[in-house]
């Protein structure tokens, strides 16, 4: 009898195990690291513990799969607190809003590097319109929020951030239609309306930290952002820029625009991904010292692209795989 009580209790044992196993399914865009710390568990213990409880259910390296539970790593106790609070360290950034100020650093892939954030236009120049009904879609406001979104998302994964244009106020949104301010500054200056006057503000706020960034940090990136502007019937992937003769610029976007190519083929197969990589003389890339990408995240007059801007989650999708195709850089250096 005893012996056919033990069989039972091994027959059921998995199944009794896989109930008390904690899973969940990533949102679209999610990374591991955020994917994590959403659930409660930052850190690299739980990060190492996720791949290794799902190494069968992860796409590629390390890449998690839309629509696909994953199993989540048993919560720690009393002696990993440390952990849980991300190795004790929290960074306070007022810029990305009340609910969002304290950011756990969850990750160290970044760790030794330094980015400059830059969205597109700001202050009294819009940059490019669009419309949706009675909406417009203001170039500057979009670029902000995704921009915002980045600059947490590199922070949360041990980076030095420099967010270059600014705005008190805005934070990160999750509203569709972002209101239109012309309060933003650059990092606490007025923005010029002429374009150069504009332009060299920027590259200039640049060059002044990166001047003292380049004795603490061997890797130092400058990050523009942008929503271009076409004809309505063109919809366009996001692209990227690297400055003409920059041999870092030019893996810095291949690096990037694989990683948009990855995940493209992961949430959206046959789709394909058409997004180019090319050099061009733009006064940015020419006038910032560090090396610099120039990020063209979609047309803002096309129907099809405007989701890409109108709903947060895709914001937010284009800020983590911004962030990881700069973790796949880094780690190429």
């Amino acid at each position: 009898m005893n012996r056919l009580l033990f069989i039972l209790f091994l027959l059921l044992m998995p199944g009794f195990l896989a109930a008390q196993q904690a899973t969940d399914k990533p949102r679209r865009g999610e990374g591991i690291s955020t994917f994590l710390e959403r659930n409660g568990r930052p850190g690299r213990a739980y990060y190492n513990e996720f791949l290794e409880l799902n190494k069968k259910r992860l796409k590629g390296k390390k890449e998690l799969m839309y629509g696909v539970s994953y199993v989540l790593p048993p919560k720690h106790g009393k002696a990993s607190a440390k952990e849980r609070q991300g190795n004790g360290r929290t960074l306070h950034e007022p810029l990305f809003g009340k609910k969002l100020d304290d950011v756990k650093v969850t990750g160290s892939r970044l760790e030794g590097a330094c980015f400059y954030v830059v969205s597109g236009h700001g202050g009294p120049d819009p940059g490019a319109i669009g419309r949706v009904g009675r909406h417009e879609l203001h170039e500057d406001e979009y670029a902000y929020d995704v921009a915002l979104r980045l600059a947490r998302n590199l922070m949360a994964e041990g980076a030095e951030v420099h967010i270059i244009i600014q705005d008190k106020k805005d934070g990160i949104r999750n509203d569709r239609y972002l209101n239109n301010s012309k309060r933003e500054t650059c990092m606490g200056d007025p923005i010029p309306l002429g374009q150069v006057a504009r332009l060299q503000q920027r590259c200039d706020k640049i060059n002044a930290l990166y001047a003292k960034d380049r004795k603490k940090y061997k890797y130092c990136r400058s990050i523009f952002l942008h929503v271009d502007s076409r004809g309505k019937r063109a919809q366009v992937d996001v692209f990227f820029y690297h400055a003409d003769g920059s041999k870092y610029g030019r893996r810095l976007a291949r690096n990037v625009r694989d990683v948009f190519e990855q995940k493209y083929h992961q949430h959206q197969p046959g789709r394909g991904f058409e997004g180019s990589v090319s050099a061009r003389n733009l006064y940015v890339l020419n006038k910032s010292t560090p090396v610099a990408l120039f990020v063209e995240l979609g047309n803002i007059q096309n129907t099809f692209d405007q989701r890409r801007f109108v709903i947060a989650d895709n914001r937010q999708a284009l800020a983590n795989w911004l962030m990881e195709g700069l973790v796949k850089d880094y780690r190429s250096k």
